[in-house]
């Protein structure tokens, strides 16, 4: 005898299908489970057995195997407890044969009978509808699997409920999707005083998409205006909320399908692993790289990072995605992320004399502290600032009249210019060919720009995405022509490794490298 269902197997934030085949032969009584199953999937059959008990059944005294197809497809979670529940129950007759024609599986099963939720509902339910199947899944997850478009979803609580169902004593009505939150930020810009130069920075940022450090004092708000570059962001398109709520399905961050139009936000602490930033472990799961995919990463006290963590984000931070190679798995997340990082200037963070208070180890400190940063990730970043220290006459400013709602407003514009030109890209993500012709400046802006990279040695990269600032700095001007002051003010937004006299704009205090 055999009965059979269809379940999924997540690969990255992909659902795959797979398929639960039941049979029971005669001989010595056993129960396994075959198909490259992790731990948790092998644990599933003390749970069936221990539910099989619960409702007043009994497992036949004969060999049963299930076999999770394709084999050769890592198969790992709990929610594989629900399908093969199912599959045993139709092959003993508790469930009509064709009940399940046309459904896919997923859930935990606890040892009463009731159905837990599982992560990974709504790329289920994309799968499943997919292939034109409705899915069974338990009732917390069917707010979620609800917005998957038009299919059949049945949610029960527990087991009673579906088998009622089925039998036709019960009727199980189709979930109502999540709800769908606004974007609220209770955090706004008049809030930080002072600081008129970062916060302009912060503004370009968010426009063109850019990387952003600022190196400043402690106290000087840099962490204070990280926070607040989420309320200026446009919220997410629909495109771009599906594909941020696939990656936070799968790691279990939807509560009742509650879904947000607000960008994501993550501020891991400096002493995360790679594993946590990139992803991996040994069921490859995604990290904050990738929970930050269409938002932003934050990235407190940059250089307390361990170097190999931070190199690890070169790659997402240029192709956007990332690839996590296990012996086990081999997977891709997404990883479109925008980096905001802060750092003090020196590990004492006195650098500068700012009040007063001076480095006793001076320029040495400064220049140790920030190698610990590698040059290639620093030609990454687009926007480096230096935020000095808040003074008494800061604070006693009134509030700017350009709070949160005004910046936002100007940012929403930016980008809509942008995109409707570069083809639905931010400036951040252009491509040097596309750079030719949409950030060709002015004469006097492209003998800037020549002199300025001889002068400060700009790579190529870093020779790019000065254009790419500039044609934002164009953007909110609501410009179609890049001038030399865009360029410049582009310029003033990286902090110079070398003295810059004569290009016209103000580079930022430079520390001597460290003697090795």
């Amino acid at each position: 005898m055999g009965a059979r269902i269809s379940t999924v197997a997540f690969v990255g934030a992909e659902a795959r299908l797979v398929d639960v085949q039941v049979q029971v032969a005669p001989g010595r009584q056993a129960f396994n489970i075959v198909g490259l199953a992790d731990k948790a999937v092998a644990e599933s059959k003390e749970r069936v057995i221990a539910t099989f008990a619960a409702m007043g059944l009994k497992l036949p005294y004969k060999r049963i195997v299930i076999n999770l197809a394709p084999a050769d497809m890592p198969k790992a979670g709990a929610h594989y407890d629900l399908p093969i529940m199912l599959a045993l129950m139709a092959m003993l007759g508790a469930v009509p044969e064709d009940a399940l024609d046309g459904y896919a599986a997923i859930g935990e099963l606890s040892l009463d009978g009731s159905i837990t939720g599982v992560p990974g509902a709504l790329p289920a339910a994309m799968c499943v509808s997919a292939n034109d199947l409705g899915l069974i899944c338990p009732d917390a997850n069917g707010p979620e699997a609800a917005w998957a478009g038009d299919l059949s979803v049945l949610a029960p609580k527990n087991l009673i409920q579906l088998l009622n169902h089925f039998k036709g004593t019960q009727v199980l009505s189709r979930p109502e999707p999540g709800e769908l939150l606004d974007v609220v930020n209770p955090l706004d810009m008049r809030d930080v005083r002072g600081q008129e130069t970062a916060k302009r920075a912060l503004e370009v940022a968010a426009a063109g998409g850019h990387n952003m450090l600022m190196v400043g004092p402690p106290g000087s708000g840099k962490s204070m205006l990280a926070a607040r570059m989420a309320g200026i962001l446009p919220p997410l398109s629909a495109h771009e909320l599906l594909d941020v709520s696939m990656i936070h399905s799968v790691a279990g961050l939807l509560e009742r399908g509650q879904l947000s139009r607000a960008r994501p936000f993550r501020s891991p602490h400096h002493s995360a692993s790679m594993a946590a930033m990139v992803g991996g472990g040994v069921k490859a799961k995604p990290g904050e790289a990738s929970l930050a995919h269409r938002g932003v990463l934050f990235l407190d006290e940059l250089p307390e990072f361990s170097p190999q963590v931070l190199d690890s984000l070169r790659q997402p931070l240029e192709v956007g995605e990332i690839n996590v190679a296990r012996v086990n798995a081999h997977v891709t997340y997404p990883a479109r992320f925008q980096l905001i990082s802060a750092m003090n200037p020196c590990r004492c963070g006195g650098a500068g004399g700012a009040d007063g208070i001076a480095c006793r180890r001076g320029p040495r400190c400064a220049a140790d502290y920030e190698g610990r940063i590698s040059g290639p990730f620093m030609d990454r970043i687009d926007i480096q600032i230096d935020v000095p220290a808040v003074t008494p006459a800061d604070l006693a400013l009134p509030p700017s009249k350009d709070g949160t709602h005004e910046v936002a407003a100007r940012v929403l514009a930016a980008r809509q210019m942008a995109e409707v030109r570069n083809g639905g890209c931010t400036n951040a993500e252009l491509s040097t060919a596309q750079l030719d012709h949409v950030a060709v400046p002015e004469r006097d802006g492209m003998a800037l720009l020549q002199k300025a990279a001889e002068t400060l040695g700009l790579t190529a990269r870093g020779y790019h995405r000065v254009l790419r600032v500039a044609r934002t700095l164009a953007d909110l001007d609501a410009t179609e022509t890049i001038k030399r002051l865009h360029i410049a003010e582009a310029l003033a937004h990286r902090r110079g490794r070398k003295p810059v006299a004569q290009t016209g704009f103000r580079s930022s205090k430079v520390y001597p490298k460290p003697v090795r």
